[in-house]
């Protein structure tokens, strides 16, 4: 007996390192694809495009401008708020301190969060936020640019905003978006949901740890 229960021991040890063991997790590659087709070396060699999020021009909290060169090379998780949203937003921004505090030492990863509404978010608006938020460094960037730009650059994101209801209120999309090097969608999180904040932690450990191609 105690023979089957070592064993058993032994499998369960073994089954629950193997379902832990994030190297061996593949994140799926979300949004639009689309093939092509080209000749190397006198063979047909069809790749697939996977949508990625196009170049941006914006001014972090410091002031400091923010494009895809400033996030080539990094993992990074975005979302989108304002900060006077009454609403969602500081549920958002109080469960992303969750990834950031797990994240922030990191080299290879960023957050960026995009205001809806830049003409009241100036940069010491957002300072003041981030200040509050009690974030510091460069992990975590709130970013401001012009609306119409962040209006398209959302729907890269799979997100959706628009402008303010007939009540004045914005209304956004509450979702975390990992993105991976690449600039590929990887995977959205609710992220007023702590179970869905936690599990896009686990998610962007498997990212970290996917071999670079």
């Amino acid at each position: 007996m105690k023979k089957l229960i070592g064993a058993i021991a032994v499998v369960l040890l073994w089954n629950a390192c193997k379902f832990n063991d994030n190297s061996k997790k593949v994140l799926p590659i979300l949004g639009n694809r689309h093939a092509v087709t080209k000749v190397v070396n006198g063979q047909s060699v069809t790749d697939t495009i996977y949508q990625t999020i196009p170049a941006i021009n914006y001014i972090n909290q410091y002031g400091d401008s923010i494009n895809n060169k400033n996030l080539e090379g990094n993992i990074y998780v975005a979302d989108f708020f304002f900060t006077t949203c009454p609403s969602i937003c500081p549920i958002m921004q109080r469960n992303m301190l969750n990834v950031y505090n797990a994240f922030k030492d990191s080299t290879g990863f960023k957050i960026v969060s995009y205001t809806i509404d830049p003409q009241h978010d100036s940069v010491p608006v957002l300072k003041k936020y981030a200040d509050k938020l009690g974030i510091s460094g460069n992990t975590w960037w709130l970013l401001q640019g012009r609306k119409d730009e962040t209006y398209q650059v959302a729907k890269s994101y799979l997100v959706s905003v628009q402008e303010k209801n007939p009540a004045g209120e914005y209304i956004h999309d509450g979702y975390f978006v990992l993105i991976d090097k690449k600039k590929r969608v990887r995977g959205t999180y609710d992220g007023t949901d702590l179970k869905e904040v936690d599990k896009l932690i686990e998610d962007i450990k498997v990212l970290k740890a996917e071999p670079s191609s």
